[in-house]
């Protein structure tokens, strides 16, 4: 019986290899950033078109590489780092494997042009699939340019797989931050089709997060220092004012190394505990700095996990250095959680006259009786049971924790009221009213974003959602990707009811808002894009029903808004004229039951 058992071919092992290295355009622009870090580079460039898929060029002023390192560096395994075993924990380099140039050359058509400082002529490769083309001299400058083209063109299931251009670069400038975080000694350029993204000069670590991520960081940095026996801790930690609703702004570095570790993220969240509202995540950049003899990089291919030989004390430095950062700048604000931090008109502080107008807009003008009919039904029989809670009768404390009166209700109420105004808001949170087999508490929040849901599905599929003009247009300066992301979906944005221009790079004009909105263009418009990303990473909606659930979200009534009786009964009427009125948009019931034989059962009957 012949063997069955052979060695694979370099070119389908390194095909097998760069799908662990190389996972899409942003795998190789971080691969070969670290490589010209590694080369000494005190000035790199990275030029992108159609998002990676069709050039990726990184070009520096490192050391280069003579003619037989250039050709041994496509080969598998082939590194200047390591020795002996013992370097791996020793490694002060970004880069150590050996396999990055390889895998990239087995997936792409790559181009190498590189000289050292020494010599006149530098070296030309041409690589594809593998297969070395073309070895010649050429005139270059000092260092290397690289260029990979038709990413995965020899592997098009591969290809196939990438995300939309404005995803994969979204990932492209993700990589690109980490690393011009990393090194502020470097100067780092990155042009995208032809425009400048970045042109970042050797800079402060601060000065370098301003450049990155906006002028606005500037007031929102506190400098964040402690030293120990075991690690280094230096950095910059934001205002909790400042906290997003999304994770992206969160970078730790070890040994300069960015990585992803989430029990040292919980150390930086803990360390703010009482400071932040809820599902809120503070902007941190902190290095950790620490005898690599302590920890072990060689995890993951990528690079971006690594382990501690004491998780705990690190963990235990981390914490106390953020929270004596936030105590020394007097960073700790007076937060009212109850406060609606969209800053939504307020609909208690209308009256029922102007009530009146909102909520025909928001819950629309004409109800699906048909369907609320239908859930009329609940309440036949509701007569006796609504007299006992009868909101004519049984006023609420302005006091939002004072519980019901019932021997006062009992005392003032009246037969003859109308079923109409058995509706009576709890804690200013819950709309209760009386139904035919006992109490139906609504959560009031929950109902109004199942209300708005259906109305903006509605917009987006008919494109046909009104705006109100602004008075005073505002203009929002936005990240290089949430303005990418914000052009991909402006149809879709524009259906809602918004209306905005270009004014500028990376700037939107904000001049018109929904119709049925009220209160900041700009914080409207920024939540909106901040509620998207929360929902587009931790779920896989389409476009449309994201912005649905977004926009519903975000501008729906709040718990702790008081709402006037006429209010809370077209409340009520919305959603059970709603598409499904027992859930919100993300499937959380909107009301429930307190049944009357469970009542009876507290009496002992």
């Amino acid at each position: 019986m012949p063997d069955i058992i052979q060695l694979l071919p370099d070119s389908i092992a390194n095909q097998i290899a760069a799908g662990e290295v190389v996972q899409r355009p942003a795998s190789a622009v971080k691969e070969l950033i670290e490589n010209s870090i590694d080369a000494g580079a005190t000035s790199i460039k990275l030029i992108i078109k159609d998002a990676g898929k069709t050039l990726i060029q990184v070009i520096d002023d490192g050391s280069g590489m003579s003619e037989t390192d250039a050709r041994m560096s496509l080969e598998r395994h082939a590194t200047s780092k390591i020795r002996k075993a013992e370097d791996l924990f020793t490694l002060h380099t970004m880069g150590f494997r050996g396999e990055a140039l390889a895998s990239i050359a087995a997936v792409s058509q790559l181009e190498l042009r590189t000289r050292k400082e020494n010599t006149e002529l530098g070296t030309l490769l041409l690589v594809e699939g593998s297969s070395v083309k073309k070895q010649e001299p050429v005139a270059t400058p000092k260092g290397s340019n690289i260029s990979i083209r038709n990413l995965f063109f020899n592997i098009p299931a591969r290809r196939n797989f990438l995300k939309s251009n404005p995803v994969e670069l979204k990932h492209i400038i993700d990589e690109f931050q980490r690393l011009a975080l990393a090194r502020p000694d470097v100067a780092f350029e990155m042009i995208q089709e032809d425009d400048a993204i970045y042109n970042l000069p050797l800079a402060k670590l601060n000065q370098r997060i301003v450049a990155l991520f906006g002028k606005t960081y500037q007031e929102q940095l506190a400098s964040c220092q402690e030293e120990t026996s075991l690690v280094k801790i230096s950095g910059y930690v934001g205002k909790p004012a400042s906290a997003k609703k999304t994770r992206g702004e969160q970078f730790i570095f070890v040994n300069n190394r960015f990585i992803k570790n989430n029990y040292l993220a919980h150390a930086v969240i803990s360390a703010y505990e009482g400071l932040l509202q809820d599902a809120s995540f503070p902007f941190y950049v902190l290095f950790i700095e620490i005898d690599p003899k302590h920890i072990d990089v060689n995890v993951h291919p990528t690079k971006t996990e690594i382990k501690f030989d004491d998780e705990r004390a690190v963990y235990a430095v981390v914490r106390s250095a953020v929270r004596q950062a936030l105590g020394s700048h007097n960073l700790t604000p007076t937060i009212d959680f109850h406060a609606d931090v969209n800053m939504m008109g307020k609909l208690s502080q209308t009256r029922v006259e102007s009530s009146e107008r909102i909520y025909e807009e928001q819950f629309g003008s004409s109800l699906q009786r048909s369907n609320l009919q239908n859930w009329e039904k609940l309440f036949d029989g509701r007569e006796n049971e609504s007299q006992l809670f009868n909101t004519s009768t049984m006023p609420l404390s302005r006091d939002e924790k004072t519980t019901l009166r019932f021997e006062s209700a009992i005392n003032q109420h009246h037969e003859s009221a109308p079923v109409e105004s058995a509706f009576f808001q709890l804690h200013s949170r819950y709309i209760v009213r009386s139904v035919r087999n006992g109490l139906m508490i609504i959560d009031q929040q929950l109902a109004h974003e199942r209300i708005l849901y259906d109305k903006y599905l509605l917009n987006l599929k008919g494109n046909s959602g009104s705006s109100q003009q602004s008075l005073f247009p505002q203009s929002i300066d936005l990240s290089l990707v949430d303005f990418a992301l914000v052009m991909e979906m402006e149809v879709e944005i524009k259906a809602l009811g918004f209306v905005f221009e270009v004014f500028g790079k990376n700037t939107l004009l904000i001049s018109g808002i929904p119709a049925d909105l009220s209160g900041n263009e700009k914080q409207l418009f920024e939540a909106l894009i901040e509620q998207f990303k929360k929902n587009q990473a931790e779920l896989s909606l389409p476009v449309p029903e994201n912005l649905a659930r977004s926009l519903s979200k975000r501008a729906s009534i709040k718990s702790g808004q008081r709402l006037e009786s006429e209010e809370q009964r077209r409340l009520v009427e919305g959603l059970f004229a709603s598409s499904n009125p027992n859930f919100s948009p993300e499937g959380t019931p909107t009301f429930f039951i307190f049944e009357t034989s469970k009542i009876e059962s507290y009496f002992a009957r």
